[in-house]
């Protein structure tokens, strides 16, 4: 669960909230009123974030999907969170909040690398958050942990299927048909098996 305020101190419109963070060379989350800072991740996380860029890149080279950094924004406006993925594609056409051009509201997949600190948060309420994006189909979730990643993905009836692979096993990327391969994206990283 994401740490809340034990009481709200400001109520920060999302408007304000586009404001400070264009004025702010750190990146923040915001959701309920509340701006979070987020924290810098660790090499390992870097370089796992790096290695889901690159392979993703190379598949769908030639193809209509982009592969964005944590650079990019999105917005859920279900809810209202407004966050960094690690990794995000983006099938077709980029749809632009309406509020902002550099905040973007259609993402097809997106790829968390999980952190001591934001482990339970992206494996709870922030995936239930993204799960709210229509656009969405997947949801891949990169252990620090282990050598293990998970694969949240929206069924025909828009219910979710959660599936895992591990060492010398590959996730199969159907939104964006692509295969995605636990070693590689664990090489030279020091991730217990």
């Amino acid at each position: 669960m994401r740490p809340r305020p034990a009481r709200s101190l400001h109520q920060y419109t999302y408007e304000a909230y586009l404001e400070f963070e264009a004025g702010n060379n750190a990146r923040h989350e915001y959701l309920e009123g509340e701006i979070y800072a987020m924290a810098g991740g660790t090499l390992e996380h870097a370089a796992m974030a790096a290695s889901v860029i690159v392979a993703l890149g190379a598949e769908l080279r030639g193809r209509p999907c982009t592969v964005y950094s944590s650079d990019l924004k999105v917005r859920v406006l279900a809810t209202g969170l407004a966050t960094y993925p690690d990794v995000t594609v983006i099938c077709g056409r980029a749809e632009s909040d309406p509020k902002s051009d550099h905040v973007a509201l259609n993402p097809t997949l997106i790829v968390e690398v999980t952190s001591s600190g934001t482990e339970t948060w992206d494996r709870g309420e922030k995936l239930d958050h993204y799960k709210a994006i229509p656009s969405l189909q997947e949801v891949v979730l990169v252990s620090h942990r282990r050598r293990r990643i998970e694969l949240h993905r929206r069924d025909a009836g828009s219910s979710w299927n959660r599936h895992e692979s591990g060492p010398g096993e590959s996730l199969s990327l159907k939104s964006i048909d692509c295969t995605l391969r636990v070693d590689d994206v664990y090489r030279n990283v020091d991730v217990p098996a």
